[in-house]
């Protein structure tokens, strides 16, 4: 049995080895192998790999914290390349509750303050239902801090849809009378988008979520969930 983990893919060497580690922790967890994969940036593409997996069942997991494009469109449209007769594609990882409670942990090791005000920084999307995700993933964090929680996006929608970016909120937030603001990170590795969050002026700035606890127990949890078995002993 193999797991395949989706990510996006960045040219950023950490960001990289950032999804190998989170492979290589399910893989310990589960007791079987993950694959690695990415739908953007980087090779192999899904379709690729899929491709040369036609012997077993594969279970992909997308390691993407919403369920826009890349999940609703890209990944099938790989799935169907590949001709793999018998692949079954989880939810992508959040939102979720687990995931809020990361990014208040990665404030927290930023020097967040409680009097912070917070803004949710995500990659960015245009799919509403994706945007409805990313509000969801916001209001969680809301009432963990204590306030609500401005969103904004590394990747603005150039049509003007969705959030504005990172640095127009933080100065947006200070305009409207913050003395402090902090940056969520909710991105899963580094890369360009979490480099963009540095040169937002904020006075902290959260890491990406990376490979704290709550990813790989999501991750485990979704392959686990996915109605194929996982070895008895994993």
């Amino acid at each position: 049995m193999t797991t395949l983990l989706v990510a996006h893919g960045t040219r950023n060497p950490r960001g990289v080895r950032m999804i190998g580690d989170l492979a290589a922790a399910m893989a310990g967890v589960l007791n079987e192998t993950v694959r690695v994969a990415f739908v953007d940036v980087l090779d192999p593409a899904p379709a690729d790999l899929l491709g040369t997996l036609h012997d077993e069942p594969i279970v992909l997991v997308p390691a993407l914290l919403s369920s826009g494009y890349h999940v609703r469109c890209d990944l099938p449209r790989h799935v169907a390349a590949s001709g793999h007769p018998a692949v079954t594609v989880t939810p992508a990882l959040g939102p979720s509750s687990e995931l809020a409670r990361a990014m208040l942990d990665r404030l927290l090791e930023a020097g967040w303050r409680r009097d912070d005000h917070v803004v949710l920084a995500a990659a960015g999307t245009s799919d509403p239902h994706a945007q409805g995700e990313v509000r969801a993933a916001a209001a969680m964090l809301s009432a963990l801090v204590g306030e609500r929680v401005s969103i904004a996006f590394a990747a603005p929608c150039r049509d003007g849809s969705g959030y504005p970016s990172v640095p127009d909120a933080v100065a947006r937030a200070r305009r409207l009378g913050a003395r402090r603001v902090a940056v969520a990170s909710y991105l899963l590795a580094d890369g360009v988008f979490q480099g963009q969050l540095h040169d937002a002026d904020a006075d902290a700035v959260g890491a990406p979520l990376g490979l704290h606890p709550a990813v790989l127990r999501l991750a485990c949890r979704r392959r686990r969930h996915a109605g194929l078995p996982v070895p008895a002993h994993a």
